[in-house]
């Protein structure tokens, strides 16, 4: 039996993105951003709503504040007390999870979207994705950058602006372009 790009997507597999099923879904999930970005008003309880109709999974008490934008959503899994500020970004053509408690900072972007690097496949329009785990307790400062296929470990810290390129190991601090170990406990990164 013959794969859907969809079903190709989803198993990390190499997919046309414009394909109809595909591009149906990023109809609706348009649909929805306006729809969810429009609510900055609201309380967090009727955004749950919203979010609980279109993510993967909403836990009890975790808010995201417009604007937001993601790829599908439903791949998206957000543990209880999850906090995402302002402007984040999550392509979630792959599962994008979120452990409990977690706080991310305004303008983070994820990414489990991702393309291969020869040439000649980009350019016949093929792209891929990688899953991206991030643990409970973490916090992530502002403007990161989480790139795909990457597992972020449990009380971790991602100091704002870092660009991380690697694994973080459960309870490490870690900042820059590329991130890098800051040692446990060292300062406070802002964001």
């Amino acid at each position: 039996m013959t794969k859907t790009e969809k079903e190709k997507m989803l198993a990390g597999e190499l997919y046309r993105p414009g394909s109809p099923e595909l591009a149906a879904g990023e109809a609706a999930n348009k649909a929805w951003i306006v729809r969810y970005n429009a609510t900055g008003a609201l309380p967090a309880s009727e955004r749950h709503v919203l979010l609980s109709e279109h993510f993967g999974r909403v836990g009890k008490g975790a808010v995201v504040r417009p604007p937001f934008f993601c790829d599908c959503g439903y791949n998206i899994r957000l543990g209880d007390g999850v906090f995402l500020n302002f402007n984040c970004v999550i392509l979630d053509i792959m599962p994008v999870s979120i452990g409990d408690r977690t706080q991310i900072g305004p303008a983070v972007q994820i990414y489990a979207a991702d393309h291969p690097r020869d040439a000649a496949t980009r350019r016949d329009g093929l792209e891929f994705g990688r899953p991206v785990t991030i643990g409970a307790d973490v916090w992530i400062g502002g403007g990161s950058i989480i790139l795909p296929g990457l597992t972020i470990g449990d009380g971790a810290v991602i100091g704002a602006g870092s660009v991380v390129t690697r694994d973080v190991a459960p309870g490490a601090t870690v900042g820059g372009n590329p991130a890098r170990p800051l040692g446990r406990g060292s300062g406070q990164p802002q964001g």
